[in-house]
């Protein structure tokens, strides 16, 4: 295809974005209403809002919620449910009617960015794949009539149904009796810009096939070089469902958050936007099935948390913001500028860490004490200060070119002790910071080999969007 198309997952706890155009990676969050303890709309507008969170997906276009949503800025994406295809594949005037009735009285007060037509169609119980695409052009042709069309993208969710296999990335494909339904479908996306949405359960596949998958790897935690890796969680489940827990709920989502964030993007597209929408906003008791699918909240439905989530990807350690750091008097701290690109970053680790900087960065490798967050402002801020402290915490020692930044509050977090002027320092040989512009690759896994390792299914995607490119 001459035009490409985006994707955006839907990852059991999170709806994942990956974007073509150069806006900056978010994290949102999926407010599924199949429950009858959940608070009213207005009450969630609020708590959405306290948790500076601006992007948030619902599975219809419920006035209620809509009405909360005004004047807030936070960017909606609604859905079409499988129900209303028929109609809405038949006849222009039912998509106009929705529009009109539905969308156009609250928008543009109520941002409004997506519309899913269609959910995972491929695990109806009814042959409706069919109606999919007509109902796409419907509403997008609506959109069109009100001049949205370039506002708001049309677009469906799939299962991981539609592929025949997924690992490794390499060997991934399209499931072939599906064709008739994806080739128009896909031309759609193309033709429009629209992003392509698949559901993925990375919980699951842990628990189908736990000898395969190991618990780390699935939480975003594994340190060793993957390129192939799956990821997704619930804070309970039933007795047999063990990794069902609130600390691996709140690691794997943590872990996903700052993937995204720190716009890591995956082994085979690094630095690759990606969005997410973290699914999901309450437990919700209505649900069918296993325990689980009744446990994926981030916030019981009296608005308390399950368990605690930053949606900025800075915690635990924040190195802005006065709740998480502490003054010392006169004593200040070097540590790396979150503007900083990834190459920069990686470049300027690798030289601190190495025989040039001469910094023991032991405590930022797996299992040590400045291992988490993994990202690599977090690390080159341990790597950076240590060298600034044993350099005599001078401007020139927190240069790194241009990478370094000195703070006056101290990013000591946990057990990660940030060395401070004093404290057992042992200077190192080369007191200059000429930062080497482009260290060779084996340089780069000799001196720092803690690599992200969260994006089995995302470089699988990555490679049939190559594919559709090509």
């Amino acid at each position: 295809m001459a035009r490409g198309f985006w994707f955006i997952l839907v990852v059991s706890s999170v709806l994942l974005v990956l974007i073509g155009s150069c806006h900056g990676s978010f994290v949102g969050i999926c407010y599924g209403r199949n429950a009858d303890d959940l608070p009213p709309p207005d009450k969630v507008s609020h708590l959405v809002q306290d948790h500076k969170i601006k992007y948030v997906r619902i599975y219809d276009s419920n006035i209620q919620v809509l009405k909360s949503f005004a004047n807030t800025g936070v960017e909606l994406m609604i859905g079409i449910p499988n129900l209303d295809l028929l109609p809405f594949s038949q006849f222009q005037t039912n998509a106009d009617t929705w529009l009109r009735n539905s969308i156009l009285p609250y928008y543009p007060a109520t941002k409004i960015t997506y519309i899913t037509v269609g959910a995972e169609i491929t695990e109806s119980p009814e042959n409706i794949s069919a109606l999919v695409v007509p109902a796409m052009t419907n509403v997008l042709a609506a959109l069109k009539k009100a001049g949205l069309h370039k506002k708001i993208k049309v677009s469906t969710t799939h299962s991981l149904g539609v592929l025949s296999r997924s690992f490794p990335p390499s060997a991934g494909a399209f499931d072939s009796k599906h064709a008739h339904f994806l080739k128009p479908l896909l031309e759609f996306l193309a033709e429009n810009q629209s992003p392509f949405m698949i559901d993925l359960y990375p919980y699951y596949a842990y628990c189908d096939s736990p000898n395969k998958v190991q618990l780390d790897y699935a939480l975003f935690e594994s340190s060793s070089e993957i390129i192939d890796q799956n990821t997704g969680w619930p804070s309970k489940g039933s007795p047999k469902e063990t990794a069902a827990t609130p600390d691996n709920a709140q690691t794997y989502n943590m872990n996903l958050i700052r993937h995204v964030i720190n716009e890591t993007g995956t082994p085979a597209k690094p630095g690759e936007e990606l969005d997410i929408y973290i699914f999901s906003l309450f437990n919700e008791n209505r649900k069918p099935g296993l325990e689980s699918e009744r446990n994926w909240g981030l916030f019981y439905p009296d608005q308390t948390s399950v368990y605690s989530l930053d949606f900025t990807g800075q915690s635990p350690v924040d190195m802005t913001a006065d709740a998480n750091v502490t003054k010392s008097n006169g004593t200040k701290w070097c540590i790396a500028s979150s503007k900083a690109t990834q190459i920069d970053l990686q470049n300027a680790i690798n030289w601190a860490c190495g025989t040039s900087g001469n910094v023991d960065c032991t405590p930022i490798q797996p299992s040590q004490p400045c291992f988490q967050p993994d990202n690599l402002v977090s690390h080159a801020s341990y790597a950076f200060n240590s060298y600034y402290q044993q350099n005599g915490a001078s401007d020139v020692a927190c240069s790194f070119g241009g990478t370094g930044v000195i703070v006056d509050k101290d990013p000591t977090y946990d057990s990660c002790i940030y060395m401070r002027t004093g404290n057992n320092l042992t200077l190192a040989s080369n007191s200059t910071t000429a930062i080497p512009s482009a260290p060779s690759s084996s340089s780069n896994k000799a001196v720092y080999s803690s690599i992200s390792t969260s994006a089995l299914l995302l470089t699988f995607l990555f490679f049939l969007l190559d594919l559709e490119r090509a």
